[in-house]
């Protein structure tokens, strides 16, 4: 039985329950929604709202008071989250969420220190919660939620993608007591929990461990189904469309079918040098027209979730493989007309394979046609913090989700801001996160790359957060239906003062006719990528991370590439963790001979030595304090004067002690050495 075959029997057999008096909304329903691709692609019949409970800054009430919108105390133990507690069983439970029926949660998150506590999952008033369970372990797929419907992605973020629907009423509580001091709140945790709400009247059957247990046949279905990748599909029309385009060029195909939807969308580069490829991906635009309305306008690498560069990513709704295949499989259906278009922008020519298939398609009221919009902007000033929009719509429609490049010029983190998004013209965002990386499904700006079904860090150049991160989100349950309106803003939140570059792909069904804010950009998509600044070198240095290292009596070595030092080449040569008398000798290289001035830069700090330098066994000038209380370099600072033959000869460094006031580490930071010839 094909794919197809089996969601149209599968949602016949919903609907027949449904028509025989039973709950229109179960966790077996639910389940079959998550990885039922054709259904988002029509105007939900059974209508919901989706909304957001978050451990957010409640300081942040309006854009016109700046200090509290843009505040960022939104932890459980911070004064801004202002969350409720109670007292249940002689336990001091904090209340994360308090929500009125009939609906489901549909996505929790939750990152921070890790928890050792319980969550409780209370439905309709119940005084024995219908899930209880420690929070690391349910959270992560080490209780009965199995992979990846509970995931562990980077910075210990915590992510249950289980529905849990509920009658009348859903309460979720956590409790940690801590030592010493039981009333105060658990440490360190921020967690956002998106929920959907249905119309008075619908039937829930609200979550127990027995639906449960009956649902298991589907709960491994559905968790082979996001894990795997997706088999060919069986049928439909082929189109495809091979193209070598000029800069300037377009080429075009109009889709098989008078009226169809798109099934499995796959394109890529051929014949592009390697160098070409990252701003080929940016700068080659995928247009898409169903029925005469242009609603794609998004380059190739965005599009499929690449970003910047051709990243691998494993997602539930795109693919792109190790040999830079990239494919979606988002339904995009049309009445009566398609076409698919590629737009070289850029100043090489670029070879690109673009192919698909379209299935049948009955077009109904509650069609909706595949929307894929993008922005970029730089640079963007970090101070004052601001909203940055990904997209405004009017019209009726359903939000997907999005994928975010940024350009970061230094280590700091970049992404402490929150998202805000605005449904049907509302006073306060329904949706208002903890952090950039929250909503993206990781914690802690941890720059370690992760897969899943819904969230995936697919770059993240180094060190620290600086260069080029990617990151991606799609939305399955936690879609968000729109009437009117849809307004996504993301804060701009950097821990550094600096200029960053973002550009952003968004993602959303609408039906005909909808507006939004962000038409063509030929002239950013054109563009050179920004990328960050060059480090800068000193002429002539023998830089100290590239020095040969000939003898260590002790302590620990390694590169430390850190920009705000300003050292030459960004980085130093850091040795850590030795004792007074230990030595540390590199290979000096002298092209000619002659009498020099021996140049180097050093680090001082709070924890760094007194040393002495030898040059071939003799006695380099006097002993240097690096001790400050700071991190400073010496600047270029004349360690001694020698004759020296052309050739190889030995640099030793010394540990001698360490200033009173000084941590004893004993540490030594080498920038660079530089030979100054004297006349």
């Amino acid at each position: 039985m094909t794919w197809c075959r089996w969601v149209a029997l599968a949602a016949g057999l919903l609907l027949s329950s449904v028509r025989a008096g039973e709950p229109a909304v179960t966790l077996e329903s639910l389940l079959h929604e998550m990885t039922d691709r054709e259904a988002v692609a029509r105007w939900p019949q059974l209508a919901y709202t989706c909304r957001q409970a978050s451990s957010s800054d409640r300081r942040s009430k309006s854009p016109d008071d700046a200090n509290g919108w843009f505040a960022n105390t939104d932890n459980m133990d911070g004064s801004g989250a202002s969350l409720r507690w109670e007292e249940t069983a002689g336990r001091r439970e904090c209340v994360l969420a308090d929500v009125e029926g009939p609906g489901a949660i549909v996505r929790f998150w939750s990152g921070g220190q890790q928890p050792k506590g319980k969550l409780r999952f209370y439905l309709d008033g119940a005084a024995t919660p219908a899930i209880e369970a420690p929070m690391q372990e349910l959270m992560s797929g080490k209780l009965f939620v199995p992979p990846p419907l509970a995931i562990l992605n980077a910075g210990n973020s915590l992510n249950l993608y289980l529905p849990i629907p509920y009658a009348k009423r859903c309460k979720i509580t956590y409790d940690e007591a801590r030592p010493g001091n039981p009333n105060a709140p658990p440490p360190g945790r921020w967690y956002n929990i998106e929920y959907r709400t249905y119309p008075a009247g619908t039937g829930a059957a609200s979550f127990t461990m027995d639906d449960y247990k009956r649902c298991q046949a589907t709960i491994e279905r559905v968790c082979k189904a996001l894990s795997e990748p997706p088999r060919p599909l069986v049928g439909g029309w082929p189109f495809a469309l091979d193209a070598a385009l000029e800069p300037g060029r377009e080429a075009s195909t109009d889709l098989p079918l008078k009226g169809g939807a798109v099934l499995v969308l796959e394109a890529r580069l051929d014949g592009v040098p390697a160098d070409q490829v990252e701003q080929a991906l940016r700068s080659t635009v995928l247009r898409a027209t169903f029925d005469d309305e242009e609603t794609i306008w998004c380059p190739l690498g965005d599009f499929f979730g690449s970003g910047v560069g051709l990243n691998t990513l494993s997602n539930w709704h795109r693919t792109i493989a190790k040999d830079g295949t990239m494919s979606c499989r988002w339904v995009m259906p049309y009445q009566k007309s398609g076409r698919l278009s590629l737009l070289n922008l850029g100043k090489q020519k670029v070879g690109v394979k673009l192919k698909g298939v379209v299935g049948s398609w009955k077009w109904l009221d509650n069609s909706m046609h595949f929307h894929a919009t993008w922005r970029q902007q730089f640079s963007i000033k970090t101070r004052p913090f601001q909203d940055w929009n990904y997209v405004e719509i009017a019209g009726q429609g359903v939000y997907l989700g999005d994928t975010l490049s940024v350009m970061n010029p230094v280590r700091d983190w970049w992404g402490e801001g929150d998202e805000k998004i605005w449904v049907d013209g509302e006073s306060f965002p329904s949706h208002f996160g903890t952090g950039t990386e929250d909503y993206y499904g990781y914690a802690w700006g941890a720059p370690a790359l992760f897969q899943g079904p819904f969230c995936n860090q697919v770059r993240c150049d180094g060190p620290g957060n600086q260069g080029h991160t990617v990151v991606t989100r799609t939305r399955a349950l936690d879609a968000i239906p729109f009437t009117k309106s849809l307004k996504v803003d993301m804060e701009v939140w950097h821990w550094k003062d600096c200029q960053v570059a973002y550009a952003v792909a968004s993602y959303w069904y609408a039906r005909p006719g909808a507006k939004h804010n962000r038409g063509p950009l030929p002239d950013e998509a054109a563009r050179a990528i920004p990328q960050p600044p060059q480090p800068v070198k000193i002429k002539d240095a023998l830089e100290g991370e590239t020095l040969k290292i000939i003898e260590k009596t002790g302590g620990t070595t390694e590169v430390q590439h850190i920009i705000q030092h300003n050292w030459s080449n960004d980085r130093q040569l850091w040795w850590r963790d030795g004792k007074p008398g230990d030595k540390l000798a590199f290979a000096l290289p002298v092209p000619k001979a002659g009498k020099y001035a021996v140049v180097a830069n050093l680090t001082k700090a709070v924890d760094y030595a007194i040393v002495q330098f030898h040059l071939d066994g003799e006695k380099l000038g006097e002993a240097m304090d690096l001790y400050n209380n700071g991190v400073v370099t010496t600047g270029p600072k004349v360690v001694g004067t020698a004759k020296l033959d052309a050739g190889e000869h030995k640099l030793t460094v010394e540990i001698t002690g360490a200033n009173p006031a000084a941590v004893k580490r004993h540490m030594f930071g080498l920038d660079y050495v530089k030979l100054d010839p004297v006349e």
